[in-house]
Formats: structure tokens, sequence, C-alpha cells
């Protein structure tokens, strides 16, 4: 948070190429984030493509999307901890910020954190409590939630169980994202319930890089390699080479001085090492 008024200037004044269209996230948990975000996009408005411009313009070379995120939590326990105030406290904020980003035609992404198991109230975590939160947030503007797993602590019935609830809200899937942690091995498991339930935008991360300050011994999100090798293991194309993945995460996780998680990308480079040794 203290150096993203300063990455998004980067971003907005590098010009950064790449094969498919990009989107930005900025986080911003009330108005005055919402703002600095606003005053620095106001000064390269020529740099970035608005929610409009994005739907128009779906071509490799587009300016990358800028789009505002929010993140609440599905339990009263993790909003006090997180954000310092209750549910309904922390909806009301960003009521502001989602009609604000709106008003600046700027997409919006909202999370909701611990929606499988909370580091402070267990695996209790009510379903039918996360997709209220989740309809009032839509309701409000947001474009997509995203569930997040933040502490890894989902499993495959709990998966099932609390997507049919979203389902039961009136909760279309292209409005959906999952956003697992690894912490307990169970990422690719939900991954896969939550495919079969018709959900098809997942995060990730290089390297299974992340993690959770609340949430001691929680990992990283779901490592991007070993997400890309399991979805092409069903046959689906991503678009991503990975063998150019398990270098970005091997070279990051070295410059952030953290832990290599992704146990695709070291099987990735430990095979490519053996070759390179065997024709040597």
């Amino acid at each position: 948070m203290d150096s993203s008024n300063e990455i998004l200037k980067h971003i907005l004044k590098n010009s950064i190429q790449s094969p498919t269209p990009l989107t930005y996230s900025f986080l911003a948990p009330n108005a005055k984030g919402l703002t600095n975000a606003s005053t620095i996009l106001s000064q390269h408005p020529d740099a970035y493509a608005t929610e409009t411009m994005a739907k128009v313009d779906l071509s490799p070379t587009r300016k990358p999307e800028i789009e505002i995120a929010v993140f609440a939590a599905a339990t009263e326990s993790f909003s006090q901890k997180n954000l310092n105030c209750d549910i309904a406290t922390s909806l009301q904020r960003f009521k502001e910020v989602i009609q604000g980003a709106k008003n600046a035609d700027l997409r919006v992404r909202a999370y909701i954190s611990v929606v499988l198991g909370c580091p402070f109230e267990g695996y209790n975590v009510d379903p039918h409590k996360v997709a209220e939160i989740a309809t009032d947030m839509l309701e409000m503007g947001a474009d997509e939630i995203a569930l997040g797993d933040t502490t890894g602590m989902g499993t495959a019935p709990r998966t099932k169980e609390l997507l049919k609830c979203m389902t039961a809200a009136g909760i279309r899937n292209e409005d959906i994202a999952m956003h697992f942690h690894d912490t307990y091995g169970q990422a690719l498991v939900n991954t896969a319930v939550s495919l079969e339930h018709g959900i098809r935008t997942f995060d990730s991360a290089v390297g299974g890089l992340g993690g959770c300050p609340y949430s001691p011994g929680a990992t990283g999100n779901v490592a991007t390699e070993n997400m890309v090798y399991f979805l092409e293991s069903l046959g689906m194309d991503t678009g991503v080479d990975l063998d150019a993945m398990a270098d970005i995460g091997s070279w990051i996780t070295k410059e952030l001085e953290k832990q290599h998680d992704s146990s695709v990308g070291k099987a990735v480079l430990g095979a490519r090492s053996r070759l390179e040794s065997q024709t040597n």
C-alpha cells in the first residue's frame, strides 16, 4: 500500500508491451484511496483505457485498463482486524468508492476475504452471509466479485456449498472469480469444483507469492505455474507459456528473497536443467 501510488505512476509512464490486453488493479479501501488514484490518472489521461474503452478495443496493443479494487470480509472478526470496522461500516465506505469509480468510468473488482475459513472464527463461515455481501456489492455497481479463500482452509464440499449459495442468491457465474490460497494443498481441488460449477475466472500468483499477515502460516495464492499446468491438463488453452512463467517465478522469488512455492515451476526448471546437462 505504501508504494501503490508510485507503482501506478510507473505503469502509466511506461508503455508495457503484452500479447494480450492488460488490466491493473489499484486497491482503494476508502474514498481517500480513490482520490489518490483519480489524481494520478488525471495526470496521465492518455495512458490507460477506461471501462468503456476496454470493452470496445479488444486488441492486444490497447492501453492497459485500470480497475479499482475493494476488499470486504466474510466475518466480523476479520473485518475488525483487517479494516478496523464491522462489515456494515465497510460496505458503506465501499459504496462511495464504487460509485466514484463508476462515475470515472473505471471497472471495479470487489474481493471478499476468508469466505471458506477465518483465522479467528475457524471454518464456520456462513456461505449465505458471503452471498449477501456479494449481492450488496454488485448492487452498488461492482463488476466482479472475487471470493477469497484467504487462509487456504477451503475444501471441495464447502467450495461447492458456497457456489450453490451464490447461485441461489441470483449471482451469475460470469460475475464471480475464485481466489484460492494453497496453505493446505487444496487450491487445485477447489479449482476443479469451481470449474464444474461453471466458474471461468481464477486468480493466481507467480511462484505462489503472497500470504496474509493476520493468518499465521497461510501461504500465498495458488501458483500460476501450477494453475496453468492443471488447466492445460484438462485440455484448456490458457495462452500462457509455462516455460517462460517458470523462469519468471524463479527470478521474482529470488529478487524478493521469498520462498519459491510452485512445485510445477520447480519441476519445469529441473527437467530443463537435466536435459541441458545431458546435451552438453
